[in-house]
C-alpha cells in the first residue's frame, strides 16, 4: 500500500522503520525544524533524519489546515495516512482523503489516558499494565475505533524511558499487523467506551517538583514516571537538584518532609517522607553531571539536616 507517514519524535521511530521495510511509503510530514535549546544549530528530528537518509521525500508544513497542504496530501493520493506523534491535529478535509481511512498509534489502552502524556500518566499512576491502541482518526481527539491493542506489563522499575521505547517497538509491530489487516480486508473495529474515558493534559515544568509530603510509593512512581523527562526536581539551599530514581525505604524517622535525616555511604541520602523515607539514587546537582547518591553523599553535596523544598502543584493526570 501506499502509506503517507506522519511523525516527529523518537516514539515513531520504531513505526515508520517497519512500514517502510515491509509497504511503499511515498512521504514523511513532520513537524518544522527547530533549533536546540541554546538557539544555534538546528538538528532534524529523528524522522526527517530517516527519511533524508532513505530517500524519503519529507514536508514539514507549517500548517496542516492550509489550501496548500491539504491539495499536497491530495496530490500525493495515499492508500491510507500513518499518524504516530505527529504533534498536530488534522483538519477534516485531510481525515477524508485517503481510501482506506487515516489510523493513529496511541501509547495507551484506549479509552483510558487520551491526550498527550498517556506514558507518564501510566506510571505516575501505579498502573501495572499499559499498551498501544492502533485506532482511526476523526475530529474529536483520540476518539475513533479501535483496530487493535497490545498490552505490556509495567514493571516495578521501569522508568518513563523503559516503558517509552518498549511501547515504541510493540507500536511498530501493532501497526504493522492493523496496516496487514486493512490492506487484505480482514479488519474488524470497535467502539470506544465513552463511559471509561480519561484525559492527560501536557505536563508543565511547574508540575513536576516533588511532593516530599507524600507516600514512598505515590513520589517513587512520580520521579521514575518522569525520568528522564522533563524529570522530577527539588530545591536544596536554592540550588535545584533533578532527582531521576529512588530507593523505597521502611524505616521512620524523626523530622521533617523532605528532610535528610540521614546519609549512607555505598547508598545516599535518606529523606523523609509521609509513611518512611526514600534512598536517593539518581540525582543532577545544578549545573553538574547525573550523579549516583553514593557520589552525592561522597562529595558532600548533601548535608545531614539540611530539606529539600515540597512542590505546590501536583500534576493532574
Amino acid at each position: 500500500m501506499r502509506i503517507l507517514f506522519m511523525g516527529t519524535p523518537e516514539f515513531a521511530l520504531d513505526s515508520i522503520k517497519k512500514l517502510d521495510k515491509n509497504h511503499d511509503v511515498i512521504g514523511i510530514f513532520t513537524k518544522v525544524d527547530k533549533p536546540n535549546r541554546r538557539g544555534k544549530k538546528i538538528k532534524f528530528n529523528p524522522i526527517k533524519q530517516y527519511g533524508l537518509d532513505n530517500d524519503i521525500p519529507v514536508y514539514q508544513p507549517n500548517s496542516v489546515k492550509t489550501d496548500e497542504t491539504i491539495e499536497l496530501v491530495k496530490k500525493l493520493n495515499p492508500d491510507i495516512i500513518v499518524v504516530v506523534a505527529y504533534g498536530k491535529i488534522l483538519p477534516q478535509e485531510v481525515i477524508d482523503i485517503p481510501q482506506k481511512g487515516i489510523i493513529n498509534v496511541h501509547s495507551s489502552l484506549l479509552p483510558k489516558y487520551r491526550g498527550a502524556a498517556p506514558i507518564h500518566a501510566a506510571i505516575i499512576n501505579g498502573e501495572k499494565e499499559s499498551g498501544v491502541t492502533i485506532m482511526d482518526i476523526v475530529k474529536e481527539l483520540d476518539a475513533g475505533d479501535i483496530i487493535l491493542q497490545t498490552k505490556t506489563p509495567i514493571n516495578e522499575m521501569d522508568t518513563l524511558e523503559d516503558l517509552h521505547d518498549r511501547l515504541a517497538l510493540i507500536g511498530s509491530e501493532t501497526l504493522l499487523r492493523a496496516i496487514n489487516m486493512i490492506e487484505d480486508g480482514t479488519v474488524t473495529r470497535t467502539s470506544q467506551d465513552e463511559t471509561k474515558v480519561t484525559f492527560v493534559k501536557p505536563i508543565k515544568k511547574e508540575e513536576c517538583e516533588i511532593h516530599w509530603d507524600h507516600s514512598m510509593e505515590k513520589i517513587y512512581n512520580f520521579i521514575r514516571g518522569l525520568n528522564p523527562f522533563p524529570s522530577a526536581y527539588s530545591f536544596c539551599n536554592k540550588k535545584m537538584y533533578k532527582i531521576y530514581f529512588v530507593e523505597k525505604y521502611d524505616r521512620i524517622y524523626d523530622g521533617e518532609f523532605g528532610e535528610v535525616v540521614d546519609l549512607i555511604k555505598g547508598k545516599g541520602p535518606i529523606v523523609k517522607v509521609l509513611d518512611g523515607s526514600l534512598i536517593i539514587k539518581s540525582i543532577k546537582p545544578e549545573n553538574k553531571k547525573i550523579m549516583t547518591g553514593s557520589d552525592l553523599v561522597n562529595g558532600n553535596y548533601i548535608e545531614l539536616g539540611e530539606k529539600f523544598s515540597i512542590g505546590s502543584k501536583v500534576i493532574q493526570l
